[in-house]
């Protein structure tokens, strides 16, 4: 039986995620000026942008992150090629968006079956953090396993350190959030990547907002910690402008995690693509389910 305080949490973290992922992607790659300019405050799931997306349509964060949840479903547990299988079915889709990176590892895989990257200091990007949700579901009560599985599943693409440290600690963190851990104790995980890797520091924030990994992660603290509650976050995050896509999936699956499901605003779901919120809902389920097997359960707090 699923604790049910803890499936609120972890279905706001995924729900969160995809609504940051869908009303950021229209302002993805403006600058904050630009958004003012044309917006005023950006905060309406309304499509367009680069892309010209539907409203309610999600890119390629939220895409990659189901296509990792479908593979661990699929087998009931871990099966990394049966991930990096999904990415060139998902590739051969001809999605809206694919970062680079991901899509050299990706094509690398297909063309030589080699399931990781070798290293590279050009490989610090978003791409293999902002996937990673349904590993953390799934490796809830397992920190051994969450830590091998996010490894594995990052290095298809990406394998640089700064990647692999942010992906762990971002991880860690939303786990504990899901947990109903209090924030200070979450803190703990991003205190020590700050102490491992001081170039992520967001005190003061440096404004930056890209798809590097430092940019990335510090803006999505920043706003997380600098705001109030689920909408304010998400809102402040995206109008930063730049990778607002992955920004925005990345600070709802936080605030998801920390505000719960009531906190999402109704009039963002309801505008949610229909089919990514019933796959999220499935597969929100089925993970928590195989974290249950994985580990000993612990109650919320």
């Amino acid at each position: 039986m699923i604790n049910e305080s803890i499936l609120d949490r972890a279905l706001a973290a995924y729900l969160g995620f995809a609504c940051g992922d869908a009303l950021g992607a229209t302002v993805e790659f403006m600058s904050p000026r630009s958004i003012q300019k044309r917006y005023g405050v950006h905060r309406e799931i309304i499509g367009g942008g680069w892309l010209n997306l539907q409203a309610g349509q999600v890119t390629d964060d939220t895409q990659m992150s189901l296509a990792i949840g479908e593979a661990i479903i699929q087998h009931q547990g871990w099966n990394i090629q049966a991930v990096a299988d999904n990415f060139v079915e998902w590739l051969a889709s001809e999605p809206p968006d694919i970062g680079n990176t991901c899509r050299a590892g990706i094509l690398r895989y297909q063309q030589t079956g080699e399931l990781s990257a070798p290293p590279d200091e050009r490989g610090a990007g978003n791409g293999a953090c902002m996937r990673n949700l349904p590993v953390a579901l799934a490796t809830l009560y397992n920190p051994i396993k969450f830590e091998t599985w996010s490894l594995q599943q990052s290095h298809i693409t990406h394998n640089n350190p700064l990647s692999d440290g942010a992906t762990l600690a971002l991880g860690r963190k939303t786990q504990a959030l899901i947990k109903g851990e209090e924030l200070n104790t979450c803190q703990s995980e991003i205190d020590t990547l700050l102490k491992q890797y001081p170039q992520f520091n967001y005190h003061p924030y440096p404004g930056k907002s890209s798809a590097y990994i430092v940019d990335t992660l510090q803006t999505v603290l920043h706003y997380f910690y600098h705001t109030q509650s689920f909408e304010e976050c998400l809102i402040a995050t995206v109008n930063q402008g730049q990778d607002a896509d992955t920004t925005g999936a990345l600070a709802g699956m936080l605030a998801g995690a920390h505000y719960g499901l009531s906190a999402i605003p109704s009039r963002w779901l309801d505008v949610l693509d229909g089919e990514i919120y019933q796959s999220i809902n499935r597969q929100c389920r089925e993970l928590l389910k195989l974290a249950e097997k994985a580990g000993s359960a612990r109650p919320a707090r």
